[in-house]
């Protein structure tokens, strides 16, 4: 069974920074797009951003574009989301996602993990 595990979430002042991982489990070698996603209490998951398999390409959702950086290391099956400049409104459950193509659908991905919670404090 894939698996995919968050973690790196916490609780950080406005203004501050936090680096979010995402880890296949070992046996399991994930290839393809990652992308990661939000949702915070009384509203649906939202995209954030994603990374093409290569890591060549990356696409964001606007308003975390300047922002947040995603990358990855395919030898470790890790993708990284460093979050700068946080704000009070990014506070939410992030997670992290595996599928074929680099998309802001969530119907494009196949895996999910459990998400990790991030909170910023005003």
């Amino acid at each position: 069974q894939v698996q995919l595990v968050e973690s790196g979430g916490g609780l950080v002042q406005a203004g501050g920074s936090l680096r979010l991982s995402c880890a296949a489990s070992r046996r399991t070698f994930i290839t393809g797009a990652r992308g990661w996603f939000r949702q915070a209490p009384g509203k649906e998951r939202e995209f954030v951003g994603a990374i093409s398999w290569s890591g060549g390409s990356t696409y964001y959702a606007d308003s975390v574009k300047g922002r947040f950086i995603i990358s990855r290391d395919n030898a470790k099956n890790t993708v990284y989301l460093q979050m700068n400049s946080l704000k009070p409104e990014d506070t939410a459950v992030y997670y992290c996602a595996a599928g074929g193509a680099a998309t802001m659908s969530l119907a494009g991905y196949d895996y999910w993990g459990q998400g990790t919670q991030v909170t910023v404090s005003s």
